[in-house]
């Protein structure tokens, strides 16, 4: 197991100070932080590093929304081969969709999180969360929380059923299936939505956050109550609010590997699925053509986000990274997730990028050391 501040692993010519910059994070972070870092350029691995206790180089980690990342890959998938189209109607292909409303709301929309369904009244059990047909299944028959199209917000813990859904009408495959038999197994990535049992030894569970009492009046002052929209979209409306931290925890998550939130991932398997997505990986051709992955990158919703009450963007399924990091190219497309987990591709330089903590990040989203660790590997790709 390592240990301390130093960093296990290795890094190709020309990007030692990634090293550097990865065990300064090590050591600037709490005891026991714990992390992976990833990096391929055009289809080579250039970095692969891992420290901090208990954590080895193939040690899996929830990665939270990271996972939305290759759920919306395998949707870019089948927009590029025609099986979907981006300005059909959702209710084109799911009818049951079109209830209270929703019979206009095209697949671009509701990938943009512009349907309205940020969360379920009445909230989901454990078990309900896990099952992307559930949630499917009780948001076609709901009433949006404001009128399709007109307004965004945040879809964190649904986004993935209900395009999953759509997924499952076209193709008889539920998300995860497609991903595992078109994506996963035939580009050897380890990044799985739907954690086999046999991986389970390899599982590190994520530790809570350790807010300070200033970190936690700042949380609770936007939390809003438990019927806001922020609360729905949480899941904190159940009689059983969701403790999002805890989610990866449960073996029933990670069994069912839910396309919003349930992916179990290592670092290497982060980058190695946006290398595969925009490179040629080990002789096998990029999953997506230039033009895909430029339309799926394209801002399609940006400003106040209804739901996190910030700023806010999103491409299609994806989010803009380029935003949230401007040192990226603005063909770039990601996302990451509420431990503090960051994946993410930039054609303009061929990089892929994958970075994976154990530790819960404050507040959630991106963790505070993953602008510098982005930073430093683009730089090094773009002095190459």
């Amino acid at each position: 197991m390592s240990n301390g501040a130093a960093a296990q692993g290795t890094v190709a010519k020309g990007y030692e100070a990634v090293r550097e910059v990865f065990e300064a994070s090590l050591a600037e972070e709490r005891e026991g932080h714990s992390a992976q870092l990833a990096a391929y350029v055009d289809g080579r691995q250039v970095v692969d590093l891992w420290g901090g206790p208990g954590i080895e180089a193939d040690s899996l980690t929830g990665v939270f929304s990271s996972t939305k990342g290759a759920a919306h890959l395998v949707v870019a998938m089948l927009v590029q081969d025609g099986t979907l189209d981006l300005d059909r109607e959702v209710s084109h292909y799911w009818p049951e969709f079109a209830a209270e409303g929703k019979g206009r709301l095209t697949l671009r929309e509701l990938l943009a999180h512009r349907a309205g369904l940020a969360g379920v009244d009445g909230g989901l059990t454990l078990e309900e969360l896990a099952d992307d047909r559930v949630i499917a299944e009780r948001l076609a028959a709901q009433r949006p929380h404001w009128r399709p199209g007109v307004a965004f917000g945040y879809h964190g813990l649904v986004i993935g059923a209900l395009t999953g859904e759509v997924v499952r009408r076209v193709t008889g495959l539920t998300m995860q299936e497609f991903y595992e038999t078109r994506v996963r197994a035939p580009y050897g990535i380890d990044f799985y939505m739907g954690l086999p049992e046999d991986q389970e030894h390899r599982v590190l569970n994520t530790q809570p956050m350790d807010p300070t009492p200033e970190q936690k009046r700042a949380l609770l002052e936007v939390a809003g109550g438990p019927e806001s929209l922020r609360g729905v979209a949480f899941n904190l409306n159940h009689a059983v609010p969701t403790v999002l931290e805890e989610l990866p925890n449960s073996r029933v998550i990670r069994a069912g590997g839910p396309a919003s939130v349930g992916g179990m991932a290592s670092a290497r398997g982060l980058a190695r699925l946006y290398a595969a997505a925009i490179s040629t990986v080990d002789g096998k051709e990029p999953l997506l053509t230039p033009a895909t992955a430029a339309d799926f990158a394209q801002v399609h919703s940006v400003g106040h986000d209804l739901v996190l009450r910030q700023h806010s963007a999103f491409g299609l399924g994806f989010s803009a990274v380029s935003d949230t990091f401007p040192f990226l190219g603005g063909r770039s497309f990601g996302h990451g997730g509420a431990a503090g987990s960051l994946a993410f591709a930039d054609p303009s330089r061929g990089l892929a990028f994958g970075y994976n903590r154990r530790r819960f990040a404050f507040p959630g989203g991106a963790a505070p050391e993953t602008a510098g660790l982005a930073a430093v590997v683009h730089g090094c790709a773009s002095a190459r």
